[in-house]
């Protein structure tokens, strides 16, 4: 299974939803132990327990406006309407492969739930804060970064595979971008733990120097041709 949905994902790496299969095919005990760190976390422990929901935060496009210019809010709001995109958008893509598999039966408690569904939906706010771009290669990088946070084996698995793809295509390069992601994801704070809630209102610089994600790379995008259609679109 894995393997066919990454074969997908090389074909249109615009379709998050195969992401997700590989993630959900090669998981194994990966989110409990997460859990576990999460739990440990004083901060993490109270966001499990009160099952926070990212994406009504997320989706209130008038709120996030209203913040101060340059807090994470005010990026975050620029950026998902520069790409294009919104917190429900990775949601649906989630639950369609979910739906796909109605028939497994479900294990984890309620918080564990609650909380994949947080760690989901956190993903373009790791975006804006690392300064990865939603192209192939930003995408990439930010994987790699969240290799090192989250240890998913899926996502290594994905991670792997492109690099060593893109190194025989001739891009050498490719492989010191993404040692500096992954050694970023090394050194940032926990931020599955974070309390993003809070975060948005502050500045974001102040944001990273909190969560220790270092200063954005500066690096030549390359996007699929349905990313530049969409980025000339919006131009």
């Amino acid at each position: 299974m894995a393997r066919r949905a990454f074969q997908r994902l090389i074909a249109n790496p615009d379709q998050t939803e195969h992401v997700f299969v590989v993630i959900r095919a090669l998981s194994g005990r990966s989110f409990q132990r997460l859990m576990r760190r999460v739990r440990r976390d004083p901060e993490g422990a109270r966001i499990v327990t009160e099952r926070r929901n990212l994406i009504p935060v997320l989706s209130d496009s008038d709120a996030l406006r209203a913040l101060p210019f340059g807090s994470l809010g005010h990026h975050y709001q620029r950026f998902i309407e520069s790409e294009q995109i919104s917190a429900a958008g990775l949601e649906a893509a989630s639950l369609a492969v979910r739906e796909a598999r109605e028939s497994m039966p479900r294990v984890r408690e309620l918080e564990e739930e609650a909380f994949g569904a947080r760690l989901r939906d956190m993903h373009d706010l790791w975006h804006v804060v690392t300064g990865y771009s939603r192209d192939v290669l930003g995408e990439l990088a930010l994987l790699a970064f969240t290799y090192e946070q989250t240890r998913e084996p899926g996502i290594g698995y994905i991670v792997r595979k492109v690099e060593r793809r893109m190194r025989k295509g001739g891009n050498a390069e490719i492989s010191d971008f993404l040692r500096a992601a992954s050694e970023r994801g090394s050194a940032a704070a926990f931020l599955p733990a974070a309390d993003w809630e809070s975060l948005l209102e502050l500045p974001l610089e102040d944001v990273r120097r909190e969560l220790r994600v270092g200063a954005p790379v500066v690096y030549q995008e390359r996007r699929t041709p349905a990313g530049e259609a969409a980025a000339s679109a919006r131009a």
